[in-house]
């Protein structure tokens, strides 16, 4: 804003005419450029201090409006140059309202007292009782949240984590609350105590309470029609409409929240989406969603979830209430009507599919189905490596990241193998090999942690994760040897060495980042003796940490490579290269001719029931095929055709590579 006068004694004649008052004309401050025409039936208390307004505003319909304030109470407020304001009909009491916003047709904002809006609240998140609470704050990404509640036997660093918090929240606390520049409110009811950021829409919520709508020029939030939300926290892109209802809630970047969605004690980040059902007590990690009536997801721990109509869990296992919790890791699906009652644990890239009241823990087998069959829950391990929908849905993820803002909160490692999952599969195949051989080849059926494994399953099991494992590391080995210009053998081992000192040994999944467990603990030991003291710091880490992915994952496969398949890279032969790039070429293969025969389930006779609805068998096939398209011509089957192509060359390429480095040696 420009420099500051007191109103003439002209000017304050003028507002008079124009049907202005105010308690005390020597507390009103105008830029110099002031126009008093620009205000009229407006009523002034306290300080006040006001900017010039010159600019012209569009609205829908093509309709112009000149800049300016009218029929509204103004109480102890900044408003910069070139606000439009109009219709007020209680007041607007203690803000900054920042240049370009426009606000109109609404009852009342204000800010009552000092607030920290939103900012430091604790969230009871994954227990409902409870003890992994997440203390909230503007910048706050799913990997902080992850520590904050999951790392709870870390005393020493929990409570430095939300010393930081904390002391973050004190310095914006403020008896003056802000509406930054080109943000707009229309048709609203009451706003008390909330920031609102730049270039925000909101438009005709009923009620927001102690929150801040984080906001940005590059990617706007939105709040429409009907919400109500307490004690919350939106950050940028976050779009929250439909009467809505948020209680004690973290939305994060890009998410989604609307037709009559609820949410409770829950946070929710990057691109996840709640429609029509609940969610209390919930970690949402990124893209959770939930799009059907009658879902309620509660108590638990999600990350690129998809859970079908009518899901649910329970987290009232006995008797001394709601303490109990679960966990589905990443990739889960629910089908329609699933149950769970926690606790639970259910593996990555699975399928929940019935009701399961033994508290399954299956974490050790991933990508396999939980099915319940006469009450009983039965697993079938690693059969989601062979589903087209899950290459689909690891395809699709990264295209669907709407965040748009140049500053993005959680750093997410789309991978559908990775050493996570891996490590999963080489224990799973172990766990299912010791079951076979202590039970019997024999066996009809084996229990592990309260399911069953039918016999086929198991045997199934031990062939897909050895497919899978195998493809992984063979992608590792050959994106290496890809980025070589081989020189001779002893070049050709060196270039093979891993570059980081990290990534051996058990892996996590940082809500959405994948990294080495023993580098999540020497970043909690730097948090804890204070290396590392405060928000910023932490979270230039994570970024770090992200970007060096590649490097902790290629280290992992080296020791993998050596104490599983004899393949050491410090002494490694270009025979064994040989052998291995032909093992790996055939895996492939092999996986991708099942997705192949999965996707070919969708073009069945079986799955053209109903088409060609009034007409003969031909028209059936006719109308599907206009429908549906031809099989050979849908986009994931062309997928798997082009995959096996360029992975059959790419292994011929690098064969006569290394075949050439043998001959010249």
């Amino acid at each position: 804003m420009s420099s500051h006068r007191h109103l003439s004694p002209n000017e304050i004649e003028l507002l008079k005419q124009q049907g202005c008052s105010s308690t005390d004309w020597n507390n009103i401050l105008v830029a110099d450029a002031f126009d008093a025409k620009t205000l009229k039936f407006v009523t002034f208390s306290g300080n006040i201090k006001l900017g010039a307004f010159s600019r012209k505003f569009l609205f829908p319909g093509g309709v112009e409006k000149s800049a300016g304030i009218s029929y509204a109470t103004i109480h102890n407020c900044t408003i910069e140059d070139d606000v439009y304001i109009n219709q007020v009909k209680n007041h607007i009491a203690n803000y900054h309202i920042h240049s370009n916003v426009v606000i109109e047709n609404v009852d009342s904002i204000t800010t009552e007292s000092e607030s920290y809006f939103g900012n430091g609240l604790r969230v009871a998140a994954l227990n409902e009782a409870g003890g992994r609470e997440i203390t909230i704050y503007n910048d706050l990404s799913a990997h902080m949240a992850y520590l904050m509640s999951l790392y709870r036997h870390r005393p020493v660093m929990i409570e430095k984590l939300q010393t930081m918090v904390d002391n973050y929240a004190k310095s914006i606390c403020s008896p003056i609350g802000k509406i930054e520049p080109y943000a707009k409110l229309i048709n609203c009811r009451t706003l008390i105590d909330v920031n609102i950021g730049p270039h925000a829409a909101i438009e005709g919520v009923y009620r927001l309470k102690n929150g801040s709508i984080n906001s940005s020029k590059e990617h706007p939030s939105y709040f429409g029609p009907g919400v109500i939300a307490e004690n919350f926290i939106c950050t940028s892109g976050a779009t929250i409409t439909d009467a809505t209802l948020v209680s004690k809630c973290f939305i994060g970047q890009g998410c989604e929240l609307g037709k009559h969605y609820s949410a409770e004690n829950s946070v929710f980040f990057a691109n996840c989406q709640g429609f029509h059902g609940e969610a209390c007590s919930i970690f949402a990690g990124p893209y959770t969603v939930s799009h059907h009536k009658s879902t309620l997801l509660i108590a638990g721990y999600f990350s690129f979830l998809n859970a079908g109509s009518g899901s649910n869990q329970s987290n009232h296992m006995y008797k001394l209430g709601p303490i109990h919790q679960g966990v589905l890791e990443r990739g889960s699906k629910t089908t329609s009507d699933s149950y769970l009652l926690w606790p639970a644990k259910i593996g990555a890239f699975s399928l929940v599919m019935g009701r399961h009241y033994r508290n399954p823990d299956t974490s050790i087998l991933p990508f396999s189905y939980l099915i319940e069959k006469k009450d009983e829950s039965y697993l079938a391990p690693g059969v989601n490596l062979q589903s087209v929908g899950t290459i689909r849905d690891a395809r699709k993820w990264p295209k669907r990241d709407k965040r748009k803002d140049f500053k993005q909160l959680d750093y997410i490692n789309f991978n559908l193998l990775s050493p996570f999952t891996i490590q999963k599969m080489l224990d799973g195949k172990n766990l299912l090999e010791k079951m076979q051989k202590t039970s019997g080849i024999t066996s009809e059926y084996y229990m592990y942690n309260s399911v069953k494994i039918t016999n086929s399953s198991l045997q199934r099991g031990i062939k897909l994760y050895n497919l899978g494992i195998i493809k992984f590391l063979g992608n590792a080995l050959i994106k290496k040897l890809e980025d070589i210009i081989f020189v001779d053998s002893e070049h050709l081992r060196r270039s093979l060495l891993p570059v980081s000192p990290f990534g051996q040994g058990e892996w996590i999944d940082l809500a959405g980042m994948l990294l080495p467990k023993e580098r999540v603990l020497t970043l909690l030991d730097d948090i804890e003796c204070e290396k590392i003291a405060n928000l910023e710091q932490i979270n230039e880490e994570f970024k770090m940490l992200h970007i060096q992915y590649f490097d902790f994952a290629w280290t992992w496969c080296t020791h993998v490579l050596r104490d599983e398949f004899h393949l050491d890279v410090e002494t490694v032969k270009v025979d064994q290269l040989l052998s291995f790039i032909d093992k790996w070429k055939e895996k492939v293969i092999e996986l991708d001719h099942m997705l192949y025969a999965d996707a070919h389930k969708e073009f069945t006779l079986k799955s053209q029931t109903g088409f060609g609805i009034d007409g003969s068998e031909e028209t059936r096939h006719l109308d599907f095929e206009q429908v549906r398209g031809e099989f050979e011509s849908h986009p994931s089957v062309q997928d798997i055709q082009r995959h096996i192509k360029e992975k059959s060359e790419l292994a011929r390429e690098l064969k006569e590579r290394l075949i050439l480095l043998q001959k010249e040696r």
